[in-house]
């Protein structure tokens, strides 16, 4: 007599062999994803033909956008997350994008702000992005649920990283 061996219905709780097999899945996609964002920026600057910026110097100057921010700023407000920030801030300057000041009240500081052909980065980069969400939303790839509980899962991963860090230092 073959006994056949009854499915258990799952109950939402994984082994730990198929956690780990789905985070590192998880992992790949985020490496992944942040090497075709790169490219999908560096392919629309290619589109309008400015080619002395790169995708990360893009960002950049998307993520400063209208604000004065100081180079430390920038990566505690996670504009930047890069371990090269002053040698893209020094191409940017003598690129013409960002317009660079010391602070009065403390000469060590410097201040970032967007040139105006900085701002036309920033807007290209914008308008990108207002594109993808009007694509996305026609075609009904992902609604704002989906981006909602997306988020909150990288933000959570996020935290547990960020604090894993902090633990071992």
């Amino acid at each position: 007599m073959t006994v056949i061996a009854e499915e258990k219905p799952t109950t939402g709780e994984s082994t730990p062999q198929t956690l780990i097999t789905q985070y590192l899945s998880t992992l790949s996609y985020i490496e992944r994803l942040h090497r075709l964002l790169l490219d999908v920026v560096k392919d629309e600057f290619e589109r309008v033909r400015i080619l002395d910026i790169t995708s990360v110097q893009a960002l950049l100057l998307f993520n400063i956008g209208d604000k004065e921010v100081t180079v430390g700023e920038l990566k505690s407000r996670g504009y930047y997350q890069g371990s090269n920030v002053s040698y893209n801030l020094k191409k940017l300057v003598e690129s013409g994008y960002i317009k660079s000041e010391r602070c009065s009240v403390d000469r060590r500081t410097v201040r970032l702000k967007l040139t105006d052909e900085g701002c036309k980065i920033h807007q290209i980069v914008s308008d990108l992005w207002q594109r993808h969400v009007d694509t996305i939303d026609d075609n009904d790839l992902m609604s704002l649920g989906d981006f909602e509980r997306l988020g909150q899962s990288m933000h959570t991963l996020e935290r547990y990283w960020t604090d894993n860090i902090r633990y071992i230092y």
